[in-house]
Parts: structure tokens; sequence; C-alpha cells
């Protein structure tokens, strides 16, 4: 079984759907999707998101972390909350991690992290391992 890490703004912005006039909504509905995705298949989700929390309801199988209450704040803040948590895993191995920036991807699989590209993801999840 994998545990996924999501680049949660990643996702939501591959998809020019009008997200940008509610970003807390957006986030609402990717975790929605996520927990239903994580019941299905039975993969925990890590989710990742930019700034500060947001109420997201109850999404079981889906743990949301927001890049502020882990110190970081500005660009990039989501992907280095992600490199910590694949540092400070135990097994690297068992991660997948969803992003489209490079230099983190990079990273991540320079420690044996698998990765998916987050519009691949965001069209399909369930067909990405």
């Amino acid at each position: 079984m994998a545990r996924w890490l999501v680049d949660g703004m990643n996702v939501i912005g591959s998809t020019p759907d009008g997200w940008w006039r509610d970003r807390p909504g957006a986030m609402r509905r990717l975790a929605g999707q996520l927990a239903a995705w994580a019941a299905e298949t039975g993969e925990p989700v890590t989710l990742v998101l930019d700034g500060e929390r947001v109420a997201l309801g109850e999404h079981p199988g889906v743990d949301a972390v927001f890049a502020a209450e882990r110190g970081e704040r500005g660009r990039d803040a989501a992907d280095r909350v992600i490199a910590a948590l694949a540092a400070a895993a135990q097994d690297p191995s068992e991660l997948v991690a969803v992003t489209s920036d490079a230099t983190l991807a990079k990273q991540l699989q320079a420690l044996g992290i698998r990765v998916r590209g987050a519009r691949e993801f965001a069209g399909n999840p369930a067909t990405k391992e």
C-alpha cells in the first residue's frame, strides 16, 4: 500500500475551472475527491496546502497539512513541507508524491519516492499507481 503526498495547490491549479474565485471551496472539493479516492483504494493521503488552515470538513483517509502551521510561508511553502515529510518517512519507497514542481520531483525521486504529475493525477488519480 502506498501513502500519497499531494501538493494540493498544484492539483487544484492544474484545471482552470475558476478555482481562484473560491480558493477555500476548491480546497474542500479536492479534499472530498481525495477522501472518496482513499476510500476506494484504501491508500491514505496527506494533502499539503499553502497558507493558513481552512475549514475543510471531515474527510476520512485524508490528512490535511497547511504549510503555515509548519512554519512555512511564501513561495514554495507547500513544496518545503512535502520535502520535509518525505525526508522524515521511515520508508520513502512506500510514498507516492503528486506535484508539478520539477525541482521538488527530482528531490523526491532522489529519496526513492515515486512522483506523479499534478495534471495527470487530477485527470484520473485511480489509474496512476
